[in-house]
This record gives C-alpha cells, sequence and structure tokens, in this order.
C-alpha cells in the first residue's frame, strides 16, 4: 500500500534539499570538465571484416567521419578518419608531416594521441608540447586541453593561473566546455576576478548548447539567485535537462525537487523514479533517500525488504542514517537477512531470489522536461568535438 503525506510528516523534513549555489558563498571549483563526446555517446569503431576494404573505401570512409567531426577542418582530414576507426599510429603517421607545417589541427590530434596513450605511450609533456604550438595558432580545443595539463599539473608546472588565462583563450574562441570551465573560475574567484554575474552568463551560454554540467549548475543558480533574478520554475526545468542527460548529482537534485514541489508540481511518484534511476547508478544518496520512501511507502508499495537493501548498499559507500534505521527496527529478522544478501550480490541477483532492476521497473518518463535531443549533448552541436576516449 501506499501512505499518505499526512501519515508520514517525518520524511518531507529528511528530503530536504541540499544548499545550491549562490553568490555569498562560491562552490567549491571541480576538476575541469573534460573535452570530447562521452564513451557512450562516442560513434562507434567499424566491425573487424576479413575482407580488406579498397582505397577508395578507406578513403570515403576516413571522409565521412571527419566531415562533421574533426574540430576546425576546412578540408577532409584522413588524419582523423583514421583516428576514428582505431588506426592511432596511422593517423599519428599521417598528422605530423602537416603538423611540421603548422597545422593546428594536425598539432590538436598529435597532442591528444599522446595525452590518451593511444598506440604509443602515454606521454603528457609531449602532449603539452603539441597542445602549446595549437593553442599559440589559435585552436581552441588546444587551448582547453592545454589548461586541463596546467590545471592538474600533468606534463607541465601546475599553474592554475596560466589554466584560467587559457580556459579564457578557448572560451573566447567559443569552445563551450571552456566556457563551463571559466564560469567556475569566476564563482571560486580566485585566478580570476570574482563575478557572479559574468559566471552566470557564461553557464548559461554552455547550459544552453545542452551541456549536462552546465544546465545543472546555471540551475542551481536559477534556484537561489547566484548571478541571476531567482527563477524556481527555470531552474528547475534546467536541473531537469541535466537529469534527462544522464547527470546523476542533477537527477537527485530534480528528485528532491518534485517531492517538495519547488519550482516543479509535486509528483511523488516521479521523484521515487528519479530516486531510483540515480540509485541504479549507484548514488549512495539516492540510494538513502529510494530506501526511505519504500520504508514508508510514499510514492511507492511499501516494501521494507527493499528497503533494508538500499539502505545497506548506501552503508556500503559510507553514508549512515539513524532516521532510516528507525524506519526498518521492525523489519523481520528473515527479510534482513535477505535485503543484505541481495546487496553483496548487487546489481546481479543473488542466487536464492531476483532483484528488481530499472530496465524492469522502466526508465523515469517525467513530463515537464522537454526531451532533449541526442545532438545537444555536451560536446555536441554548439562546438567542436574533442576527438573520442580509446573504446
Amino acid at each position: 500500500m501506499k501512505a499518505s503525506l499526512a501519515a508520514v510528516p517525518a520524511v518531507l523534513a529528511l528530503m530536504s534539499l541540499p544548499a545550491l549555489a549562490a553568490s555569498a558563498a562560491p562552490v567549491p571549483l571541480p576538476p575541469p570538465m573534460r573535452a570530447g563526446t562521452p564513451a557512450a555517446a562516442a560513434p562507434a569503431a567499424p566491425p573487424a571484416d576479413t575482407t580488406p576494404p579498397s582505397p577508395d573505401a578507406q578513403q570515403q570512409d576516413a571522409q565521412d567521419i571527419s566531415h562533421d567531426v574533426f574540430a576546425g577542418a576546412s578540408r577532409e582530414d584522413d588524419a582523423y578518419g583514421a583516428y576514428q576507426r582505431g588506426e592511432y599510429l596511422t593517423a599519428l603517421a599521417l598528422a605530423l608531416p602537416r603538423a611540421q607545417k603548422g597545422d593546428h589541427a594536425a598539432e590538436t590530434l598529435i597532442g591528444e594521441i599522446y595525452e590518451q596513450g593511444l598506440g604509443v605511450g602515454e606521454d603528457d609533456k609531449k602532449a603539452a608540447g603539441w597542445f602549446e604550438l595549437a593553442s599559440k595558432g589559435g585552436d581552441m580545443l588546444a587551448a582547453f586541453e592545454l589548461a586541463t595539463l596546467y590545471q592538474n599539473g600533468s606534463g607541465v608546472p601546475q599553474d592554475k593561473q596560466r589554466a584560467a588565462e587559457l580556459f579564457k583563450q578557448s572560451a573566447d574562441a567559443g569552445y563551450m566546455p571552456a566556457k563551463y570551465n571559466l564560469a567556475l573560475l569566476y564563482i571560486e574567484g580566485v585566478y580570476v576576478p570574482p563575478d557572479m554575474v559574468k559566471a552566470a552568463a557564461l553557464m548559461k551560454e554552455a547550459a544552453d548548447s545542452g551541456l549536462a554540467e552546465a544546465q545543472y549548475d546555471y540551475g542551481t543558480m536559477l534556484m537561489e539567485g547566484g548571478g541571476v533574478v531567482p527563477d524556481e520554475k527555470q531552474g528547475a526545468k534546467e536541473i531537469g535537462l541535466a537529469a534527462q542527460n544522464g547527470l546523476i548529482a542533477a537527477q537527485v537534485d530534480y528528485a528532491t525537487l518534485l517531492y517538495l514541489g519547488k519550482g516543479v508540481p509535486r509528483d511523488l511518484e516521479a521523484a521515487v523514479r528519479w530516486y531510483r534511476t540515480a540509485a541504479e547508478a549507484g548514488n549512495p544518496v539516492a540510494q538513502n533517500r529510494y530506501a526511505k520512501l519504500l520504508a514508508v511507502g510514499e510514492g511507492v508499495d511499501l516494501d521494507l525488504q527493499q528497503a533494508a537493501m538500499w539502505r545497506s548498499l548506501a552503508r556500503r559507500q559510507g553514508l549512515s542514517d539513524p532516521e532510516l534505521d528507525k524506519l526498518l527496527v521492525s523489519i523481520p529478522k528473515s527479510a534482513l537477512e535477505k535485503a543484505e544478501e541481495a546487496a553483496r550480490f548487487w546489481p546481479s541477483a543473488p542466487p536464492s531470489a531476483s532483484t528488481p532492476t530499472l530496465a524492469q521497473n522502466g526508465a523515469p518518463a517525467v513530463a515537464d522536461v522537454p526531451a532533449v535531443p541526442a545532438a545537444s549533448t555536451a560536446a555536441a552541436g554548439a562546438a567542436p568535438a574533442a576527438p573520442p576516449q580509446n573504446p
């Protein structure tokens, strides 16, 4: 059965929304967002074929791949086509003569190959050298990649001031991940002057390009009025878009907004679905909150055994909750043992039972958040994509 809100007043207080970014309290600066398409969204490599393709077919394949993807290319690019097919040494051999003639796109590609260790030994120092050449030539992706190396002290001495300058160079050239990282620097206010208004403007640009991290952070700024006029409705929408784009932290916060009815109509069942999605992805906060809802039957059928399993999973990651323990004090010993066994085998089902999965229950579908086209993900549409990670 499903309990009403009035029957479980304690749960609402336990689901309070975490403090969001505000101008009075800048958020800590996270590591710089990496350029490029997430691995799951990267173009798949063609399957192996025992019959070697003809030279014409190889050239056409390279042209088809590079036409839409290669940053800054004004002509079809065989080096990047080889890169996309996983032929990294071929890509390197094709790019080197061009790089020696000052082709900045080729310099960037070589830097990426060395940074990722694709077909060669990983070498951040060599990568930095190539990115330096390309960034001096105005390549916005190279400037971004070099900024991340300076930010982390990889291949170059750590120099966050230099990283900030390079992020600005890349952002000024229109690269959206760089705009996002520059916005974070303005929030932190250490290596650039603190400026929440500039941060919000840059964050909005990156969010409008479909970058999930920017959608989430811009949404939190709107919720609290950090550098912008407060707008809970629009803030909730941005966080919802980030949730749909797969950002787990946004899924947790969007679930909480739905639970509280903050910026969106209150929808307990939708909140449950989003908490469950993030819990299935391994987020301990979501696991804890989903367990609470299961323990009281709010927005979902009451199930103490499932609640105990999610509690155990959250505990495994260091999140203990005395309030949840109180909600589960009446669970029978046999059910508790089954729950802990399920947690030990999760995400697989234990030999003695099967555990419901997200695929069985269905993915969240929230009507008030418009669908986001696949092309509007973080690395698509608004800015040239970086070479994808090695599959």
